[in-house]
């Protein structure tokens, strides 16, 4: 080989070598980590503790919303019943985010229940009435008069309460969750249906919850 070639060759090789090592050395594998496990939403996990669970969530919800769905007011109504979700209750010792338990259930019914029933929202009634505010006044279209426009009332309050009972002793700790759901009409304040779930647990040690 020319000798210029060879001086031209060598440095080259000794940086594709050092560009090699350097991408090893920052790659995104950690041996020595524990690595993540995915997992089904219903599974209990190694990472687990005495209080409120994801495979909790699940299966009380999905009991609260087929138990929903054998309601006589929901079965035999003329038209689908309108429901508007009410803050839960946590009287637990977790500071969970409680209301993922209504907006499940919702998501539940709304993907499965055909139509049976109909939440309204009114966790967005400010955007909801500014948009109507703007077809009135002809700053938007509107597919039909916005005159005869109405939000639709409730037929039921959709809420419940989280109740926890604790026990610790040097053996671990125990706690007992009851899940309580209930429809309330809104025309006469009467509880139509009201369901529950309760979970016991003991471990030897707690978890944090947020």
């Amino acid at each position: 080989m020319h000798k210029s070639l060879t001086w031209v060759l060598k440095p080259v090789s000794v940086s594709l070598v050092a560009l090699v090592l350097s991408g090893c050395a920052t790659g995104v594998r950690n041996p020595s980590g524990v690595p993540v496990t995915q997992m089904k939403a219903d599974e209990r996990g190694f990472v687990a503790g005495t209080g409120i669970e994801s495979q909790d969530l699940v299966s009380v919800t999905d009991k609260m919303a087929r138990s929903i769905l054998a309601v006589r007011e929901i079965t035999q109504a003329k038209t689908p019943p309108r429901i508007v979700l009410q803050p839960l209750e946590n009287r637990t010792r977790f500071p969970i985010n409680k209301e993922i338990f209504l907006t499940r259930i919702r998501s539940e019914l709304n993907s499965k229940a055909q139509g049976r029933v109909r939440f309204l929202a009114r966790e967005q009634m400010a955007a909801l009435q500014k948009e109507r505010e703007l077809k009135q006044t002809g700053q938007v279209t509107s597919a039909s008069d916005p005159n005869v426009q109405e939000f639709k009332g409730a037929d039921y309050f959709l809420t419940g309460s989280l109740e926890g009972m604790t026990t610790r002793a040097t053996a671990g700790t125990s706690d007992y969750i009851l899940y309580n759901f209930h429809l309330i009409d809104a025309r006469t304040s009467e509880i139509i249906w009201e369901d529950s779930a309760e979970v016991k647990k003991q471990g030897l040690e707690d978890a944090a919850y947020r």
